[in-house]
């Protein structure tokens, strides 16, 4: 088992984190073997947003913020993206908007995670 990571999990008001006897409860941290929000470390969003909102800034200061745009050139814009054509079937296809073209692939290769730009096609 382990605790909600949140700062303020013990501050919201629910019956599952009333703990204690007759007369001497108290709201305590959730505690459970799995939580779904922010790789199983919060028992809801508001208790990973109270963490965020009083650990950003020392987090990012400690990892390292970002002081430069980051770029992607025209050659690793590539994604793969499909439509529904309606009443046939779905069509797929490479797309990189830098350059503004749009490839078709097979349903293979879509679903393939080594084929990651057009070049990559077996031809």
């Amino acid at each position: 088992m382990k605790y909600c990571q949140g700062t303020k999990c013990h501050e919201y008001r629910t019956k599952d984190r009333i703990r204690g006897t007759k007369g001497n409860k108290s709201y305590q941290t959730r505690r459970r073997s799995e939580f779904y929000y922010a790789k199983g470390n919060f028992c809801s969003m508001s208790c990973m947003n109270d963490w965020l909102e009083e650990n950003i800034e020392r987090a990012l200061d400690h990892f390292g913020r970002t002081t430069q745009p980051k770029k992607t050139e025209c050659d690793n814009a590539w994604y793969k993206d499909y439509k529904y054509v309606h009443g046939q079937s779905y069509e797929h296809y490479f797309v990189n908007d830098l350059l503004g073209q749009r490839i078709s692939i097979t349903e293979q290769e879509f679903d393939n995670k080594e084929i990651t730009k057009p070049n990559n096609l077996s031809q």
